[in-house]
């Protein structure tokens, strides 16, 4: 492993088609260090680690590592250099293995052969190792969003880097195997490697970094040591301002029944079982927020809600019209509104622009068509004004999605799927990977709908959120729900819920 004493990098400016995404940024982590880099979407810090990473090339400055200057064309070039990044959208293919996936662009020891054996091998050792177990045979597509994300973190601990950049690798794990990821930094750390820990949740920062550097609109804010700040100060910081963290949920005043599940069971993509005899009622004007560990249901009972994934038994309707196992559209006809837990690739069309995106359910209904013609003049009426209204941070309306921040591109699927005023709202994982600004305004407007009237479904693997937004709070374990609580339960018996301990009669 090369030696990484320190990494700088100088006065770096990148800009894209009307966005100067750094600029002048100074930032310089240490070996022994673990230094966390904050700051709202957009404000360029996962483009800052991309150019040290070699996935961009910066306009002006320069890097430097053990004080002298290198050159980073690629992230091969960054291997090379003792650099790896563990990305906040994964980097994987789906349908190769496990082991295959670690093995992608590696040399096998036994060329012509394959080596995956001994991949397998090795990639057992470093989940047993660090806590991320996972099969190595397992095709990544039929693994959930918690297993990728460990699959991305083992690829990166499989190189062995000297410097290890880290984007939100915390953002699908749970609060268990956060710890162990931390005990894993520790240990990194201890051994003299460098650590960039990127993160929007500010208690995670304040626990397990040494320094913090701030960036907002591109440039650096400030650089703190983590013993000599405050969560209140960090988030000023970045934000500008005070954030708001407590709502106010004023009592429903109605007992309109909008969802209705009952007894529903449904098969994962192995055709096991995902959920299990399940019973829901959600209210006009109540959010019920669903708290679980990943991987106990969650995800596929929002696709079945949504017609994405079969029932195999059971019922539910939407203000009485049953809706199982219709199709997406039947659903969003009866006036169901979906945020899916993968943005990327269930929220939106990457390659498509944000006018395109915004349109998607609705581009075939007046006033956005007259009969089978699209009115371009009444679109670009329409998206400008959404735009505006839920201030999604773009070039332009013709900007590719793919070009924007993780928050903006959850605004533009809030935009979307609020501006068609539906009965109930499904919202699955709405703030993950989102910065504490964004997680505000996503949250100001879950509360607005509420309190107009929207039923909300909330999903969330952020205890935290379910406690700060939910009216009612039904925890899931291995499919089922183990109890129905108001929020003031105490942490204590939630987690005992969540981890299947403990189970309230409702």
């Amino acid at each position: 492993m090369i030696t990484i004493q320190s990494v700088a990098l100088k006065n770096i400016t990148k800009r894209f088609p009307g966005v100067l995404a750094n600029d002048r940024v100074n930032f310089e982590v240490r070996a022994g260090e673990i230094h966390a880099l904050l700051g709202e979407n957009g404000a360029g810090k996962t483009t800052l680690m991309k150019i040290l990473y070699g996935l961009y090339q910066a306009d002006a400055g320069e890097i430097l590592i053990n004080d002298h200057v290198v050159k980073i064309k690629s992230p091969s070039d960054a291997m090379r250099l003792g650099i790896g990044m563990v990305h906040q959208h994964f980097e994987l293919v789906p349908v190769f293995t496990v082991a295959e996936n670690i093995a992608l662009g590696l040399r096998s020891s036994r060329e012509p052969m394959l080596d995956l054996d001994r991949v397998s091998q090795r990639l057992v050792e470093l989940g047993e190792q660090y806590g991320l177990r996972v099969d190595p045979r397992a095709l990544v597509w039929q693994l959930a969003v918690g297993q990728q994300q460990r699959v991305e973190i083992l690829k990166a601990l499989y190189r062995d880097a000297a410097l290890l950049i880290l984007d939100e690798p915390t953002a699908v794990l749970t609060p268990q195997e956060v710890n162990d990821l931390f005990a894993t930094l520790r240990r990194l750390k201890e051994t003299g490697h460098a650590l960039v820990f990127i993160s929007h949740k500010l208690h995670e920062v304040m626990r397990i970094s040494d320094r913090v550097t701030v960036l907002r609109d591109g440039r650096v804010v400030g650089t703190v040591a983590t013993k000599e700040t405050t969560q209140k100060d960090l988030a000023r910081m970045m934000v500008g301002r005070e954030v708001v963290d407590v709502w106010d949920k004023p009592p429903r005043e109605s007992v309109a029944r909008i969802l209705h599940i009952e007894n529903l069971s449904v098969l994962d993509a192995k055709g096991l079982p995902a959920v299990k005899h399940f019973s829901l009622d959600v209210h006009a004007g109540e959010i019920v927020g669903i708290a679980g560990v990943s991987g106990n249901g969650q995800r596929e009972l929002a696709e079945a809600l949504v017609g994405l994934r079969r029932v195999s038994s059971g019922s539910f309707s939407v203000c009485g019209t049953d809706l199982t196992n219709r199709t997406p559209a039947d659903v969003l006809a009866a006036g169901v509104a979906f945020i899916p837990e993968e943005r990327m690739t269930m929220g939106v069309i990457r390659d498509f622009t944000v006018q395109e995106n915004l349109i998607l359910e609705t581009h075939a209904q007046p006033p956005l068509a007259r009969r089978i013609l699209l009115d371009l003049d009444a679109i670009q009426r329409h998206t400008a004004q959404l735009v505006r209204e839920y201030d999604v941070r773009t070039p332009t309306l013709d900007t590719p999605v793919k070009a924007l921040s993780g928050g903006n591109i959850q605004k533009l699927i809030l935009a979307r799927e609020l501006s068609r005023q539906p009965r109930l709202l499904i919202a699955a994982q709405p703030t993950r990977g989102v910065d504490i600004g964004a997680t505000e305004y996503i949250h100001k407007r879950l509360i607005e709908q509420r309190n107009a009237g929207t039923a909300i479904l909330l999903i969330s693997e952020d205890l935290d959120e379910v406690l700060a937004l939910a009216d009612r709070i039904a925890v899931m374990y291995e499919g089922e729900i183990v109890g129905i609580v108001p929020p003031n339960t105490p942490i204590d018996d939630l987690g005992l819920m969540m981890a299947g301990a403990k189970r309230v009669i409702s």
